[in-house]
């Protein structure tokens, strides 16, 4: 299909793995080395110019190779950190300046903040203007609906939403979903189908429905994320057939197409 002509397109997750920085006790793997100057590489073949670093579990609190990746790609890069729940306010501040616009909650197996700290940071999230990026089984949503929908700032959902089993558009979970982005403050990834697709590519047939569900529905709430550099993942994926594959979603229409790439991210990210 091929990347169409977006100016300022942005990769809204990617992870940096550089040489020199040590991993974190609470690391679940070795990742391959994955360096800024391999992401432009990426970057050049889709015709991106911006992109969001999001902290590895691998590093835990330690947000120095994301900030070190950030610096690197310059002004058309942004970040999200990890960080403690008592991280003081200069820290913010550090990391502000740094590019970080957001704290990345992992509710997986490797993640290091529990629920109980997404509360108490999202309240000192909100003043400044960033987001609680959220990874956690999506098939929980209905349980955590009432506490996200709660929260004082935004909100990003990972990955379609991460249902670790399929689900249908009628189902709990993803109407669940559906109402935390109705409540005007969340955004989602339309990114790594891999992740929870049982068929498997090209057509991640299981998982495509909500994905163009959501893509018709909340077109100002998506973005594209190329999930770089999809680590333990057999065969690697091809990040332009990813893209295409997302873009499929609109239908041609090209201004869902520059929301999803350029626009949202813009807002949200504070580009």
């Amino acid at each position: 299909m091929g990347t169409p002509m977006i100016d300022k397109a942005c990769d809204c997750h990617v992870h940096v793995y550089s040489p020199g920085f040590a991993l974190a006790p609470t690391a679940t793997f070795q990742p391959p080395p994955a360096p800024a100057s391999a992401y432009r590489e990426v970057q050049r073949k889709l015709g991106f110019s911006r992109v969001v670093v999001v902290q590895p579990t691998g590093y835990g609190f330690d947000n120095a190779c994301t900030l070190a990746a950030i610096a690197e790609l310059g002004e058309g890069a942004r970040g999200v950190a990890v960080v403690p729940p008592e991280v003081s306010d200069s820290e913010l501040d550090r990391l502000h300046a740094g590019g970080i616009r957001g704290v990345r909650f992992m509710m997986l197996p490797a993640g290091v903040l529990p629920w109980s700290a997404l509360e108490p940071l999202a309240q000192r999230l909100a003043p400044r203007g960033w987001h609680a990026d959220i990874q956690f089984d999506g098939r929980d949503f209905a349980q955590h609906e009432a506490r996200l929908l709660a929260l004082p700032c935004r909100l990003v959902i990972d990955h379609i939403g991460k249902f670790l089993a399929p689900v249908t558009l009628d189902s709990a979970p993803f109407q669940s979903l559906c109402r935390v982005l109705d409540g005007g403050k969340a955004w989602i990834k339309l990114s790594a189908p891999y992740e929870t697709s049982r068929t498997g590519p090209p057509a991640y047939a299981d998982v495509e429905p909500i994905a163009r569900e959501l893509a018709r529905r909340f077109p100002q709430r998506c973005l594209w994320a190329s999930n770089w550099p999809h680590p333990n993942v057999k065969p690697v994926p091809d990040e332009q057939a990813l893209l295409d594959w997302s873009l499929a979603l609109m239908d041609g229409d090209e201004a869902r197409v520059k929301a999803m790439l350029a626009d949202n991210p813009a807002g949200l990210y504070g580009f």
